[in-house]
């Protein structure tokens, strides 16, 4: 089932592997995407990956997070992003860019002083405190957004993926922890959810409703249990319910945002019983939609793979930290010569010069992973 095709939209797929999005570390100080970020691409096209989501793109100056961070807020990321997209095409590969605003986790700098939030609430990593958005600056955004897909359907991309997850600005919005708002932008879960619909429905009207729109859903904050007021089950899956008929061809299934610790990118996965952590997620969330889901976090073993989609968790494999360990892994996978990927989790790949395999193989042991 690995290696069976999938229908996401009108978006043929050729096995159900996906990278899943990861900053790289690698546009120019503007967003403009570079030849090395193409280069890593096509490298993971040539690996069989079948579907790569690229790192995140900022659809607003104003929406940057991190820096060397791809941007899509300007016509003139159409052409280097076209000429990406041919590379990966060139190997049967499909290729969906990220598109993403900061919100409470946007970088703040002497050209961008404010940071635009659903509400004011405190972020308790840096202790910055937003502004909360305006319905102008809310309208602004659903346009960005818009926009930043209009350019990807232009530059030849087979889709955008909205980040509605780890603590960005659509993540921002569907969390009752982050959007204490009491417009038509707040409130209950339809009214948090509203502000994607309205994307959606922008994108259709400038570009039609044939392009494919995917989403990463945060299923989760990943505060402990119990804790009130914050995204968790059943409220995630009634979340994916409403995206899932309103237009979304495909959810993956993710959680975390930085103030929960390391939710995220967990490490010391050194069995098959700590992969697949949001398998949980996933499986109630596949249960009560019609579109393909996607898993995310910690998946390392060709036996976890084969089980996520054979029992109904997922059916496709979103990998991040093991293709940047090994770009060739599907491949590898497919002709029988490895069962495990390589990769530790020790996370460190975010290497600010750029990702890549930081770990010494050669001396050191598994326990630190």
């Amino acid at each position: 089932m690995l290696f069976e095709s999938i229908i996401l939209g009108n978006m043929e797929v050729p096995n159900r592997f996906v990278r899943s999005a990861t900053h790289e570390w690698m546009a120019e100080p503007d967003g403009t995407p570079t030849d090395r970020i193409g280069g890593m691409y096509e490298e993971l096209a040539r690996g069989e990956v079948g579907l790569i989501i690229t790192g995140y793109a900022y659809v607003n100056p104003n929406g940057k997070s991190d820096n060397l961070q791809q941007g899509i807020y300007d016509d003139k990321f159409i052409e280097p992003y076209r000429k990406i997209v041919s590379r990966v095409h060139e190997h049967g590969s499909k290729i969906v860019v990220q598109i993403v605003h900061g919100g409470r986790q946007t970088m703040m700098s002497a050209s961008n002083p404010v940071i635009l939030a659903p509400s004011p609430v405190t972020n308790k990593k840096n202790g910055v405190t937003p502004e909360e958005m305006t319905e102008a600056e809310v309208l602004e955004s659903i346009e960005d957004f818009a926009n930043a897909a209009r350019r990807a359907k232009e530059a030849g991309f087979d889709g955008v993926q909205l980040h509605v997850a780890h603590g960005f600005l659509l993540s921002n919005f569907i969390s009752p922890y982050t959007n204490r708002r009491k417009d038509r932008w707040g409130g209950s879960t339809e009214k948090r959810t509203q502000i994607i619909l309205d994307i959606i429905d922008r994108i259709h009207e400038m570009i039609g409703n044939e392009f494919p729109i995917l989403v990463k859903l945060n299923a989760t904050d990943g505060f402990p249990k119990g804790t009130k007021n914050v995204l968790d089950a059943p409220e995630c899956v009634e979340i994916a319910k409403i995206l899932a008929a309103n237009g979304v061809c495909a959810i993956e299934v993710s959680g975390g945002i930085v103030e929960a610790g390391q939710e995220m990118f967990r490490t010391k996965i050194k069995s098959a019983d700590s992969e697949a952590y949001y398998k949980g997620y996933s499986k109630m969330i596949k249960e009560a939609v019609d579109v393909p889901v996607m898993l995310v976090g910690g998946i390392r073993s060709k036996v976890v793979m084969e089980q996520m989609l054979d029992e109904g968790y997922a059916d496709m494999i979103s990998l991040s930290r093991p293709l940047i360990c090994e770009p060739d892994l599907v491949t590898n996978i497919k002709n029988g010569e490895t069962e495990v990927a390589k990769c530790v989790s020790c996370n460190l790949c975010s290497d600010e010069s750029g990702i890549k395999c930081n770990y010494d193989f050669d001396n050191s042991d598994r326990e630190h992973s």
